[in-house]
């Protein structure tokens, strides 16, 4: 089994890459410089089922840490998701407006929602490493 992926309860294999900071809300943030990539994790995707929709923040949107940043819609349901830190929007992923499912096939890559500017680093120090967020799921689970 590849490093990132963890069996829980002995079924379910999510992908948890360890370079990746995690909300309790099952969002990942990728750190590079003053910028964090943000996208929904790879367990958050599996509970949504198939996504038809996602919705974008604009650019230029100052976001607050657990504010709203836009909505995914799968065949399940319609889900926010929430911004792990505080930032500016300087770029989204616009190819989810046309391939929503990106989200299902590549959650940490082609996957990703948007790049926020930090305005707050130490936030990310509120956010869980692979570990921690892996316990979570096993708690939930």
């Amino acid at each position: 089994m590849p490093e990132n992926q963890k069996t829980l309860k002995g079924e379910i294999v999510m992908k948890i890459p360890a370079e990746l900071k995690y909300s309790s809300d099952h969002e990942w943030v990728k750190v590079e410089g003053n910028k964090a990539t943000i996208g929904i994790t790879d367990f958050a995707q599996d509970q949504l089922g198939d996504v038809v929709f996602v919705e974008l923040p604009a650019l230029d949107t100052e976001l607050n840490a657990a504010e709203g940043l836009g909505t995914i819609e799968s065949v399940k349901a319609v889900s926010d998701v929430y911004s792990p830190v505080s930032g500016k929007v300087v770029e989204v992923n616009e190819q989810l407006e046309d391939a929503p499912q990106l989200i299902n096939e590549d959650a940490y890559g082609k996957g990703w929602i948007c790049v926020v500017e930090l305005s707050n680093t130490a936030e990310l120090d509120d956010l869980l490493n692979a570990a921690d967020y892996e316990k979570l799921l096993l708690e939930e689970a």
